[in-house]
């Protein structure tokens, strides 16, 4: 696995609370990360879309998390999303699986489903 100050996370949520306490969460487990309050400013704040990973809610103003990934898979950016949600749509699962979405964790969920995520994420870096 490879070090956590090498990997890039962006944390991405409306719910400023939540941003906060998922990027405390990243950090403290030694990773580099940023947080963005939607899609749209991470899109125009990270226009290098350098993360190796990506925690995304899905239901945002604007651009919806499924739809963030939908629109990087369009541009040929292929970077783990996992996906977080409030809501109990029970075609969430389908359309996360549908848009390539590695996870879908239900708000709230517990730290340790998050953290066993972001390793399952982030694994493959290993292999380059």
């Amino acid at each position: 696995m490879p070090s956590p100050r090498n990997v890039h996370i962006a944390v991405i949520d409306d719910d400023d609370s939540f941003r906060a306490a998922t990027q405390l969460l990243v950090r403290s487990l030694g990773f580099d990360v940023a947080g963005y309050e939607s899609a749209e400013s991470f899109l125009d704040r990270c226009s290098d879309r350098n993360a190796d990973c990506i925690i995304s809610d899905i239901n945002m103003p604007g651009m919806t998390g499924i739809e963030l990934k939908q629109r990087l898979n369009e541009e040929g950016v292929d970077v783990p999303v996992i996906f977080v949600s409030a809501q109990t749509d029970p075609t969430l699962p389908r359309r996360v699986i549908e848009c390539g979405g590695l996870v879908l964790l239900q708000k709230p969920f517990h730290g340790q489903n998050l953290i066993d995520a972001i390793h399952h994420a982030i694994g493959d870096l290993s292999q380059d």
